[in-house]
């Protein structure tokens, strides 16, 4: 027997239609190259996604093609994200810190058709572009008044390119199998491998993400995402944090500064920080040596490598602030396990806590996990045992 439910199927236009919708006033901050404190709504993303849809529709790239980014957190990336996505393409961010053979190497291999490069990254790209296989125009993240010099012919400006279309596009009806983006793990040995994600396992990811239990984004937070786009799409900030309409803070090519963090963090109110244990290590730094506080930040998330419990203990104890711990894979896209506090955390003794707030947590629902040994028997959960570790789940790669 079949059910009387609507077989609607799960995109990420679907997020785009319920943000701009519902939240058409929401913010958008980003620290940018050609400017320091570039402020937006959802409206004018959406708008500017759909001329960015028409100009790539007019360059011959269709459903299924590859484009690349290589860029920083702002605006114009989250505009690429949403343009080339509900438009059916897939959107291939690159870390722009791998080595250039790497680079050359992924964009050769994903075939990729469009490069759009942040001003900054530019130079890596034009020092590559006649090795490029199969790209045939690399578009500069910037206006006419900041682009480069250059004396490649295929190079176009991103804010021409979108001034020259309207902003009255039909999003193609898509399928929640259809891919949508493309992000290579260097993280295992030879070339890079390439975990290409569709809509249905990105927005069921996000919904994960925004679970109670797991990271759980609100309305009312303002979220500063540190980890990168390129990372794994920022641990979905730019899925997640759009399904609730929450303001978004980006800090550009100014990541890794602590000074810039503890001012867009004071300066806009961030209630939520996402990012690696060495970019909290340069933030703690700076405000304990400048005297600062971080009176309106709640939670830090924290992964990509342990955090010390000390870290840890510093924002809490000095600060105020809540750490989560968290684990993943791109493979995972990427939420894997995520330490919030079980129930009975804050009868624990001290020493408890800190074992376990050491731990990077239980796995969120939609993601079953063991471990085997090399017969590939499931071993214990008895916190002694170790094996290979195997996951699966409706956003874990199938190999």
């Amino acid at each position: 027997m079949q059910s009387l439910m609507m077989d609607t199927p799960l995109t990420i236009t679907q997020i785009m239609r319920h943000a701009e919708r519902v939240y058409p006033n929401a913010e958008v901050v980003s620290v940018r190259a050609d400017n320091p404190l570039h402020r937006t709504t959802y409206t004018e993303i959406f708008s500017r996604a759909r001329q960015l849809a028409n100009a790539l529709t007019k360059l011959g790239i269709g459903k299924g093609d590859r484009v690349a980014t290589l860029a920083w957190n702002d605006n114009r990336h989250l505009e690429l994200y949403y343009g080339i996505q509900c438009a059916g393409m897939v959107c291939h961010t690159i870390n722009p810190r791998l080595f250039p053979q790497q680079v050359q190497y992924i964009v050769d291999h994903a075939e990729d058709r469009v490069i759009f490069v942040d001003s900054l990254i530019f130079p890596l790209v034009e020092k590559l572009a006649s090795t490029l296989k199969t790209v045939e125009k690399i578009v500069v993240m910037t206006d006419r008044a900041h682009m480069p010099e250059t004396s490649l012919d295929n190079v176009l400006c991103y804010e021409d390119l979108l001034a020259a279309e309207s902003d009255d596009f039909e999003w193609p009806e898509l399928s929640e199998s259809d891919a949508c983006a493309l992000c290579y793990t260097s993280g295992t040995t030879g070339n890079p491998k390439g975990v290409l994600y569709n809509h249905r396992s990105t927005v069921i990811h996000a919904m994960a993400v925004n679970g109670a239990d797991a990271i759980g984004f609100r309305n009312s937070d303002t979220i500063l995402p540190v980890v990168p786009m390129f990372h794994v799409n920022a641990w979905s900030v730019p899925y997640a944090a759009l399904m609730v309409g929450a303001k978004l803070v980006f800090p550009g090519p100014k990541m890794g500064d602590g000074e810039t963090l503890a001012d867009l963090m004071n300066g806009e109110q961030v209630s939520i920080a996402l990012g690696v244990p060495t970019v909290w290590l340069g933030l703690l730094q700076h405000i304990q040596a400048a005297g600062k506080r971080l009176d309106s930040l709640e939670r830090t998330v924290v992964g990509g490598s342990a955090c010390p419990v000390s870290m840890m203990d510093t924002f809490r104890e000095d600060y105020g602030v809540e750490t989560l711990h968290a684990w993943g894979m791109t493979e995972m896209s990427p939420l894997g396990t995520l330490n919030s506090p079980p129930r009975g955390f804050d009868d624990l003794p001290d020493d408890k806590k800190c074992e376990l707030r050491a731990k990077q947590g239980r796995p969120c629902f939609g993601v079953e996990m063991k471990i085997v040994d090399d017969d590939n028997t499931e071993l214990p959960w008895d916190g002694k045992a170790f094996g290979s570790l195997k996951v699966r789940g409706p956003w874990v790669c199938r190999g």
